[in-house]
């Protein structure tokens, strides 16, 4: 018996073990949230299974996303970081990356974590969708405009509201699996 999946994964294997293992699952540590964060920022305008793609690649490049190491980056780190053919080389999200990581811990300070900062915006519980087909999910919501909106207010960069729902859904924010994947009562 085939078990079905949402139909965005399939056809790859590292898009169906990503859907399979992390996709939606409630994320509650800030340096998997800032992983994924920092990834959704890269991702704007391009397709998840690029960044997926080079997620090992960003993590050698960017100290395994140890923020407190990012937000210390200089010059010298962003021009190595230009040169690498591993990563997407945009020198504005690079840079936006460090702004981001500075901003991550004053939120950080502000709230003890940012796992409690993002959480609270859904009162800690997870927003369970019931799509039929992921082509139903949104690319933004009014939650994901507010989300967005006090980013930017905090200084960070690259977090439109699209950028936030997909950081959403990949943390387990928001469940948009489709109701019939195996994964969509599991999260």
């Amino acid at each position: 018996m085939k078990t079905h999946k949402c139909g965005w994964c399939l056809g790859d294997d590292l898009y169906e073990a990503y859907h399979d293992k992390e996709w939606g699952v409630p994320v509650r540590d800030d340096d998997t949230l800032f992983e994924f964060l920092i990834l959704e920022t890269f991702q704007a305008g391009l397709s998840w299974i690029t960044v997926l793609k080079k997620r090992e690649n960003f993590r050698k490049a960017f100290d395994n996303f140890d923020y407190k190491k990012i937000a210390t980056y200089n010059q010298n780190k962003i021009d190595s970081l230009l040169q690498n053919e591993g990563i997407i080389r945009n020198k504005l999200k690079v840079k936006a990356t460090i702004t981001n990581a500075q901003a991550f811990m004053t939120i950080q300070k502000e709230f003890g974590s940012f796992s409690k900062y993002i959480w609270d915006f859904v009162d800690g519980k997870p927003v369970k969708n019931a799509l039929q087909h992921y082509k139903d999910a949104p690319a933004n919501t009014a939650l994901s405009d507010a989300i967005s909106k006090d980013l930017k207010k905090r200084g960070f960069k690259f977090v439109g509201s699209t950028v936030i729902y997909a950081h959403m859904q990949a943390t387990g924010m928001v469940n948009d699996h489709e109701v019939n994947c195996f994964r969509y009562g599991e999260v």
